[in-house]
């Protein structure tokens, strides 16, 4: 399967994941549960298994929302994988419902379709009419809107962002230099007060995670060093992780 099940204990913002996964191949959806039994669990559905495995390999306990991420192959084949390689097939709700019939007996069957054409005759009777031209009487028909609703427009898809300005104790940090390092960003917020660790991203150079102790003071390490220049050239941009 090119879909990955990552785990962790609190529900995980798309967009983080988006940042963290989409270095190891082009994503076709991330799935994250809503329901409190599934809560920390999503699916990020790559477009090959070779980047998802190579996603689970380098990401496998990585710290993401303070606990290491436990990271499997998804079980089934996601919709969008099947889509794309022609092997996917619409569910049909009524299956149930088509295997009770053949079940029924043979005289139950036969006694459904006896109603089946009492209820039909009717409406026979109406088609032969307006063939010939008449309308049985107290058989009109409804008037009939021919003119078609507008169809509204489509909505258009926005491209995946990251962070977000929703208060958080952790900072997402982007728009970091080849060169940075944990000692370095760790030299630079540890002087605010609730600094609790930096976490970098494998195979990103670019994005980290600053955790505090709690939402307020890391709304003021964000408010003190975001666009703060680590280098000429690297403005750096803090937001909040998403909750």
């Amino acid at each position: 399967s090119s879909g990955i099940n990552a785990e962790w204990p609190l529900r995980p913002g798309k967009k983080s994941l988006y940042a963290i996964f989409s270095q190891f191949g082009e994503i076709l959806e991330i799935v994250a549960a809503k329901n409190l039994r599934a809560r920390g669990q999503a699916f990020v559905v790559f477009k090959d298994i070779n980047s998802a495995s190579n996603a689970l390999r380098s990401m496998q306990g990585f710290p993401f929302y303070e606990k290491p991420m436990r990271i499997n192959y998804a079980k089934k084949k996601s919709d969008a994988v099947a889509k794309l390689d022609g092997s996917f097939v619409a569910k049909d709700a009524n299956k149930k419902g088509a295997v009770k019939e053949k079940r029924k007996a043979p005289e139950q069957a036969g006694g459904e379709a006896k109603r089946v054409m009492e209820k039909a005759m009717p409406m026979m009777g109406l088609m032969q009419g307006m063939m010939q031209g008449i309308i049985p009487p107290g058989m009109q028909p409804p008037a009939v809107n021919t003119v078609a609703p507008p169809m509204p427009p489509k909505p258009r898809p926005t491209p995946p962002q990251t962070g977000s300005e929703i208060p958080h104790k952790i900072l997402f940090l982007q728009n970091l230099p080849p060169e940075t390092t944990e000692m370095m960003l760790t030299m630079l917020f540890e002087q605010f007060p609730g600094f609790k660790e930096t976490r970098l991203v494998p195979g990103r150079h670019d994005i980290a995670f600053v955790e505090f102790e709690v939402d307020q003071q890391a709304s003021q390490a964000k408010q003190a060093l975001n666009q703060f220049k680590i280098t000429p050239k690297n403005a750096m941009s803090i937001s909040f992780a998403n909750k």
